[in-house]
Order: structure tokens, then sequence, then C-alpha cells
């Protein structure tokens, strides 16, 4: 049993223990402390508590060498994780010392899904011990990430730009061209790109220190919302869409003078037009690479955005555009030149040995000998461009997004407007100028003034008022009373149709509209009319500011949005812009570049769409909309030959029926029709399927033609039929359309 040493309990028990002695109280002691005297002069110590002892360790270094090499001795100490057991990768690596081995790759290269750009050759044993471990190469793959979130052929588009940027494909040449076709994720695959360039190579060091994007000024904060969406925050990126010239002029200093390893924005996204006027400061330094957007800005080689860009100091080249041929073979020449300078020879020995050959070739009058050169020197072009050009056409798009039905509406002239439109063509001299070969300023303004004509007479009624040429005793043919503060749709085809689509569309499904034109004249109709019928809108032309774009087109695609109507400009915002929230799109008038409607027309058939696609493209019956049509296919024709590489393309006009502008055809149905010659339709009808023997391989010769109900397979223009038959339709098969055909 454990007894109490307490000096109280001592003094009991030896009190017990004498018998003889009187009983006393215990009297109360003061607590002593330890090591302090008692009244008999012991000392008393605590047996539970160890004596204090003096700290005598001091050290004595008093030399200042001593005295360094003994802090030295203490920082020197390998720093381990202070977590028990740890086994990470730092527990046996001391700080600031370069791990022992031989250098590896950024991410595994064998783990399931991983995208390898590059993989170092085999070594045998022999070779593997030779080898110095300090410049042995590694393998470059994509950050996971991105990986598994790229389609096959956009897995397939990264590792192209990668051989082409580093220069395996065409040795010394470090540029190429992203031709996909719109809605393809080029934007994604240019972003993978550069990620991966500027933090691995095959060295086990960044390939690249800055790159730089280039693109309209619509689509700058657009490529800032991307980096931002599929990085997340690992990178900040540089985006100058405004500003004063001083701010961004520092802002362009700035970052041209980052070096090193780990650039704080190794990013810079900015305009053509800024880049143009700020270009001497972008020229100071270097950039590892440079991206153009809509590449197809650079096809005058003459222009100075072209000559700023082709004076940036940077070898790696890549330029996006879906629409590489708008008009001829020496624009296209340009962008190829602009990559990589020198592959296709100086712009004349091209044009000699290239364009002439096979333009000549594709004229429907070509002889035999003049088709069968085209063709030989189409296919050496080809080979020498497909070294650095990648193409895809929307047709993979047919596996993740909804069907798109491309459909051209030939809508017939109201009487008012046959009357201005004979009435012009008999007075107008430049029609004679045209016919004689000659082409001037009025002829160009009499080609402007009938297009505005077919859209609605009210575009041309102030012309009217003052009597311009072709216009005198115009006004005479307007309804009495007749004002352009009301529109009023009767008056012009096209807009009663429109009128239909949308009147159907807003009444019988909650589907949205994107309406496109290439005046702000017909935008200023398409207001009124909205107005009139009450539905809500938003508008989006060359007077918004870019950031006040970017706001209305996301609240837009929100479907909790209640606006019905997006006009756009075909001009200020039909490249690049993401419109998914609609689901219908009107073309209401054609562009002489096929490229500016094809690139409108893909606003709302892109990643994200979840509905079926209707492209309405309206065409003015035998009037000049239908030869600009008809000039478009031409080209696109030409595209598909040297682009896509399609083969036995239909020559479908000659240059001189293309010539043939001035002219009004109120006897047929569709002149493009009647020119295609198409074998699909027997008295204005469809035949189904094409007779034995067709030829029907180019977009026009598969048009399945009707001139009555039968052919319509789409509800809002049945509908529209319904309510008065005043247009003619013709149908465009856009992709297989799973079964619809």
């Amino acid at each position: 049993q454990r007894r109490s040493l307490a000096p109280s309990q001592l003094a009991k028990r030896k009190a017990g223990d004498e018998e003889e002695q009187d009983w006393h109280p215990p009297t109360t002691q003061k607590r002593q402390k330890p090591g302090s005297e008692t009244e008999s002069g012991e000392c008393y110590k605590s047996p539970f508590r160890k004596p204090l002892a003096q700290l005598i360790n001091r050290p004595l270094c008093l030399d200042s060498s001593q005295h360094e090499a003994f802090i030295r001795s203490i920082l020197s100490k390998p720093f381990k994780v202070p977590i028990p057991n740890y086994k990470g990768p730092l527990g046996l690596r001391a700080l600031g010392i370069k791990r022992a081995g031989l250098r590896s790759s950024l991410h595994d290269p064998f783990e399931e899904g991983a995208l390898v750009l590059y993989e170092p050759p085999p070594l045998s044993a022999h070779d593997q011990l030779k080898i110095d471990k300090d410049k042995a190469p590694v393998h470059v793959v994509v950050d996971p990430v991105l990986s598994r979130v790229l389609r096959p052929h956009q897995r397939e588009g990264v590792k192209f730009l990668w051989d082409c940027v580093t220069s395996r494909r065409i040795p010394g040449s470090h540029g190429c061209i992203m031709a996909d076709e719109m809605g393809l994720g080029k934007t994604l695959q240019c972003i993978t790109l550069m990620w991966t360039l500027l933090r691995q190579s095959p060295d086990c060091k960044p390939e690249i220190e800055k790159a730089m994007v280039v693109s309209p000024s619509s689509l700058v904060r657009n490529w800032y919302n991307e980096v931002e969406k599929w990085l997340g925050g690992r990178i900040q990126p540089l985006a100058i869409d405004g500003g004063s010239k001083e701010e961004i002029d520092r802002k362009l200093v700035s970052f041209m003078n980052q070096r090193g390893l780990r650039v704080p924005s190794p990013i810079l996204i900015i305009s053509y037009e800024t880049f143009r006027l700020h270009a001497e400061a972008l020229q100071k330094g270097s950039v590892g690479l440079v991206i153009c957007d809509e590449g197809h800005r650079l096809k005058n080689s003459e222009n100075q955005t072209y000559q700023a860009l082709n004076s940036l100091n940077t070898p790696r080249r890549v330029l996006i555009s879906g629409t590489p041929i708008q008009n001829d073979l020496l624009e296209y020449f340009s962008l190829v030149h602009f990559v990589n300078s020198g592959i296709l020879g100086t712009a004349q020995e091209f044009k000699r040995h290239f364009e002439i050959p096979i333009l000549k070739g594709r004229d429907a009058d070509a002889s035999e000998a003049e088709r069968h050169k085209g063709e030989e020197r189409l296919k050496e072009l080809i080979s020498i461009v497909n070294r650095c050009l990648i193409r895809r056409t929307s047709d993979i798009l047919s596996k993740y997004l909804p069907v798109k039905i491309e459909q051209v509406v030939c809508c017939r002239l109201t009487p008012l407007q046959a009357e201005l439109y004979k009435n012009f063509l008999k007075q107008a001299k430049p029609v004679e100028e045209l016919k004689e070969g000659k082409i001037s300023v009025s002829s160009l303004s009499s080609i402007t003034s009938l297009k505005k004509l077919c859209n609605h007479p009210a575009l041309i009624y102030d012309k009217c008022v003052e009597e311009e040429e072709g216009f005198t005793g115009a006004l005479d043919l307007f309804p009495a009373g007749y004002s352009t503060k009301a529109v009023e749709p009767q008056l012009s085809g096209n807009m009663l149709v429109l009128d239909y689509i949308l009147a159907v569309t807003k009444s019988t499904s909650n589907n949205k509209v994107v309406l496109v034109s290439n005046y702000t004249q017909t935008l200023d109709l398409f207001e009124k009319l909205c107005r009139n019928r009450r539905y809500l809108y938003v508008r989006l032309d060359g007077t918004m500011s870019i950031k006040k774009r970017a706001k209305i087109v996301e609240r837009f695609n929100s479907p909790s949005s209640p606006e019905f109507i997006f006009m756009l400009s075909s001009k200020a915002g039909g490249c690049g812009l993401n419109l998914i929230g609609a689901n219908r799109l009107v073309m209401f008038d054609p562009d002489w570049n096929p490229a500016n409607d094809e690139q409108a027309m893909a606003r709302v058939w892109r990643d994200g769409q979840k509905k079926t696609c209707y492209i309405y493209r309206l065409l003015s019956t035998g009037t000049i909309e239908e030869k600009i049509f008809q000039r478009q296919t031409h080209k696109k024709a030409l595209s598909s030959c040297v682009v896509d590489e399609e083969q036995d393309v239909e020559r479908h006009f000659s240059l001189g029926e293309l010539r043939e502008l001035f002219t009004l055809n109120e006897a047929t149905t569709s002149d493009t029709h009647d020119k295609i010659k198409c074998r699909r339709c027997v008295n204005g009808h469809q035949v189904r399927p094409p007779p034995e023997g067709s030829d029907c391989t180019s977009d026009l010769s598969q048009w399945n033609h009707c001139a009555d109900k039968r052919g319509l397979q789409d509800s809002v223009l049945k509908a529209a039929w319904d309510a008065a038959v005043t247009f003619t339709f013709h149908h465009h098969s856009h992709e297989e359309q799973r079964g619809i055909l």
C-alpha cells in the first residue's frame, strides 16, 4: 500500500508510534518548496522530480570562420517532410538538387487514352549504356485534362499541327493551315497545341516561351473564354480588346519583355486591327508561335495586316480558316506562302504554273487537252499543299450533332418589284457598258441597287424620290400614300416568305431564329417587322462594342432568355460566333463571296446544339440574286477540287454565262436549277432515286426540286405554303440526314 510522504502524514504516523506521549492535534505546517531547508536544517528534495541542471552547452565558437561553418552545417541538412512514415516524391530529395537518373516526360505516355505526339526512337541495350542521360529525348504527351475531351478527329488534328510547327512534316518549314470546316473544334485543337508547346518538348523543356493569337475583334473575348474553359486557370492569357494607345503599348511591351521558363502571361490574344496599329511594339522581340484565326483575312498579300504579320519574328505559324479558297487560287497562294514561304514559288511562278492551267481546265468550254493539263497541275498542287494543310468536312459532326437541313427557297418577285426591276434594266446605262466588257463604278452601283430592290422596294425608295439613274418615274409605281416608316411585307417576295416563316415558327414551337443580312438597312426592316409583330429580338452589327457582343450572345443562348430573334450583320459577326440558342437560320440575301455565307450559316449548327437545324437561303427568282448564287457555286466547285480533293465536280457555268447579270427571267421557277440541268427532276418533280447513269456528284446537282407542296419536308415551310403559294422550293441535303430523304 502506497503511503503518503507528506510532512503532515509523517508526523501522524510518528505520533502513533509513541504511546507514552500525549496526543496533540497535528500542527499545520507550511508547504515547503523543493530544495528549501526545514526547521531542523535539512534540505527537502522530492523523490519524484529531478533537480534542475544549469545549461552550460552554449556554442563556444567565437571565431567567425568557425561560426560560419557551424551555420552552414545546420542549413545543409536535407529537407524532410515532417509527416511520420511519409513516402512521397519529396521524401529523399534535397531542395535545389537535381534528381539523378533518366529524364522523364511530363505526363505518363502509357496511361490509357494518352495522346503521344512524340516517341523517342527505341534504343538497344548497348546504346542505352552509351547514351548521355542528360540529353536523352523524352515522350511528348498531351495533358490528360485536354486529351480526355478531344474527339478522334481532334486528336488527329493536334498531332498534325505539332508535326508541322516542329518541322517534322516539311524539313525547314514550321507552318500549317487548319482548314477544317466550321464547327469541328479548331479552337480547342489550337489551345491544346499551345499548351503542349508551352510546357514540354523532346528535350525535356518548353518548346516555346510565348504564343500569340490574332483574331477578328469580335472573337478576342471568345478566345479568352475558351482558354479559361479548357485550361481551368492553369494559365493566365492576356487579352487586349480595347483601351488607349499608351495603355495598349505598355501591355504589349510588357508581354514582349517576358523571359524564362515560367512566363506569367505566355498567351497574347489580340485583334487584327489592334495588331496592325501596334505592330511596331510586337516586332521588337520574338514570339514562339502565332495563330491567325479566320486567316482568310490574309488572302491579299498587299494589305497592311498581311505585311505586318509577315514581318513578325516567328517561324511557327498556324492559320485557321474553314474557307481557305474564297475567290481565286492566287488568294490561296497568299495563305500558303504566309505559313510556309517558298514551297509554291513566287506569285508569278504560281500563277503561270498552277492557276492559269487549272482555271482553264475548270471552264465549261475547255478543250480535252486543257482539262487534262488542268487536272495534272491540280494533282501536283494538292500533293504539295497537303503536307501543310489539314481539312475535314462537317460530315464528321453527324456523329455528334443533330441533323442539319439546308434549304434554298426561290421567291417570286411581287408585281411592284418586277416593274421596278424591268424599269431599271431599261434605263440604266451600266447595263450596256457591262455587255461591252467594261466594268465601271456605275456598274457596281447598279448591282447594289438591284440587290437592295430584291430585298425590299423600301431600300431604293429614296433613289426613286430623287429620280437617280435607273429610277426615273419609278415613284409612280408605288402604292398611293406609301411611306417607309411602316414595313409592308406584301411588297417584297422575300420579306413575305420571311414573315410567314417567323409567324409559323413562333406559333407552333419554342424555336429561336437567326436572321442574317449583308445590309444594315435590311436589319432596320427586320426591326420594324419585329416591333409590328411584337417579337422580342436582339441585334448585332458593326456599331456594337466588342464587350457588349459577348454579353448579348451569352444571353441569347440561355434557354431562359425570352428573345425570339437574333439579327446578325454578316459583315460584323458572321465569323466565329456560337449561336446554339437558335436552331433556325434565315440567310436573307446572298454574298458574292461564298465563304461569308458559309460562315454565317454555320453559327447555329455547332457543338452544343441539341435540336434539328434548319437553314433557309432566300433567293429572288430569275434575278441577280440567282446569278450571285451561281457564281458562288462556281467558286465552291473550285474549292472542292483544290481543298476537298473531290473528283468529277460538275462544271456548272461558263464564265460567259456568269457575266449575264442584268437580266430578269420571269418565265422560270428557278434559273439556277435550269442551268445545272438537274437529272433528278422530271416535269418539275423530284424523282427518287436518281435516274440510272445520272452524274449527281456536286452540291447543286443533289438538289431535290419540286414545284408543289409534295417536296416540302419542313413543317414551317409547309404551313407557309398553305398560307400563300408565292415561292418555289429547292431542298439541298447536307449530311445523310439519317433517313429523312
